[in-house]
């Protein structure tokens, strides 16, 4: 089926046909540029008995009326399988990384798809451990669930997605599929040279719709990896980790799109779609049979403000939320998640045992006590607080450094090795502060460490260089 283009205005091109026979909507066109690569295109509505109107995923420099323009009359496919594993894509799955192109004969797969029908989903009880003590005590994550990390700019969402990508790679030996929403050119480059310095780039597909690529791309990227992790879960039965950063990007780019297509902004200025949009990508990331797909999505929160439309409806559709903070951020707590405002479907005593869930609430209690108590401590002094409220001011401040730990992928930054810390460690350590073992360890003796025998270690080399400083024996 052939056409002319009869308007060009941005990213947004008409195309006229001869016949009503008109190409239905998703499906893909491909627009021939006089003197260049031929334009991938979207079919987005029918204007007329034979006329439609697309959306170009590539850029549209050049493009004029009277281009010719073929329907395939079905969606955008792209390429799956082991081929495209160490590979580097954009939106149409072509390699981006300067290695040989695939061939033609791989298998390729449409990007619209329905889900999985909900009596062949699995319910998801079982841990994914990360290593990481934080998200393991507060808000564990699971094997085949979802689950995003909220924060604004600067606090640190993509060093831990690129932590969760290491975690998968050295504990699992699971796949990892990467899309990078609206990213910038610089973050792609750095990411891919990353995984070929840590080797886990045989394991993982890099997807890419960059920041300065149309609105297009950056909308429809996020279904390129899900198609992508769709087939090793389904015809390769195989555990896969879908990395999306950042996802808000998905939502603005929707934005964009809804704008260009003329259509009524709702609230905040969002497309009036945004719910069906969102519900139409989270609801294809389910586990089925054996196989899991663990969905991590980092959400970029504008100006800070969590009741943004875009981020409350990203987050109904989680089963973990992983918050950051700019001030805990600011006070160099890193990983700079705040305990409190994170929670976890799975902190429950019937799925995560009655210890961790007792331990995790009482952490929470002591921590959100200190915080009522830190205007008056900031005004007064902790000396005038009583015996009790001192103690719990004392403990949450340990309790917060001992939840801190470096990272392996910014140890070429902080000069740190990177620690992992198995969850029975993690709950150890936070019942010995809970039941005042570290009251009279130094507060530096806990932040950036392990394991609390590590804290332990470095308490015991602080107190031998203080009694050989002021020349008395150190107290055992």
């Amino acid at each position: 089926m052939c056409g002319r283009v009869s308007a060009v205005r941005g990213a947004v091109v008409d195309v006229a046909f001869e016949t009503s026979d008109l190409p239905p909507v998703d499906s893909a066109l491909w627009i021939t540029l006089r003197g260049g690569s031929p334009i991938l295109a979207e079919v987005q509505s029918h204007t007329s008995e034979r006329t439609i109107r697309a959306l170009a995923l590539h850029a549209s420099a050049g493009l004029a009326r009277g281009a010719a323009v073929r329907a395939t009359g079905k969606p955008i496919d792209v390429p799956v399988g082991d081929a495209v594993l160490g590979r580097l894509l954009d939106v149409a799955g072509t390699t981006r990384d300067g290695g040989e192109p695939l061939s033609e004969a791989i298998e390729r797969r449409p990007i619209h798809r329905a889900p999985p029908p909900l009596s062949s989903q699995r319910g998801t009880t079982r841990l994914f451990e990360t290593g990481i003590k934080i998200v393991d005590l507060l808000a564990p994550l699971a094997h085949g669930g979802k689950a995003a990390m909220f924060g604004g700019a600067g606090v640190g969402k993509t060093v831990l997605v690129m932590e969760l990508i290491h975690v998968m790679a050295a504990q699992y030996g699971g796949m990892s599929v990467f899309a990078g929403v609206g990213e910038r050119s610089r973050e792609g480059h750095e990411m891919l040279a990353d995984m070929r310095g840590s080797g886990v780039l045989p394991r993982a597909v890099l997807v890419y719709g960059q920041m300065n690529e149309p609105p297009g791309a950056r909308w429809r990227v996020p279904l390129t990896a899900v198609t992508i992790a769709e087939y090793f879960r389904d015809d390769r039965g195989q555990n896969v980790l879908l990395l999306m950063d950042n996802i808000f990007r998905f939502v603005q780019a929707g934005a964009e799109v809804s704008g260009l297509l003329g259509r009524m902004p709702s609230r905040v200025g969002y497309q009036p779609t945004l719910a069906s949009e969102v519900a139409a990508l989270q609801e294809r990331i389910v586990s089925v049979g054996n196989a899991a797909v663990t969905a991590i999505e980092a959400v970029y929160v504008p100006a800070d403000d969590f009741t943004d439309p875009a981020v409350t409806t990203l987050a109904s559709h989680v089963d973990s939320m992983i918050v950051l903070s700019r001030s805990l951020a600011a006070e160099g707590m890193y990983p700079a998640i705040d305990p409190i405002a994170s929670s976890s479907i799975l902190l429950d005593p019937l799925v995560v045992g009655e210890t961790h869930a007792a331990v995790a609430n009482e952490v929470r209690r002591v921590i959100e006590h200190q915080r009522e108590l830190q205007d008056v401590v900031a005004l007064l002094g902790i000396e005038e607080l009583g015996i009790d409220d001192r103690r719990a001011v004392q403990r949450a401040r340990r309790l917060q450094r001992f939840l801190t730990q470096p990272f392996t992928v910014t140890e070429a930054f902080s000069g740190q090795p990177g620690r992992s810390v198995a969850l029975a460690d993690t709950i150890a350590g936070s019942q010995a502060i809970l039941a005042g073992e570290c009251d009279d360890w130094q507060e530096s003796s806990l932040y950036m460490v392990g394991t609390l025998d590590e804290a332990r270690a470095k308490e015991a080399r602080s107190k031998t260089a203080t009694a050989g400083a002021t020349g008395e024996e150190a107290s055992p």
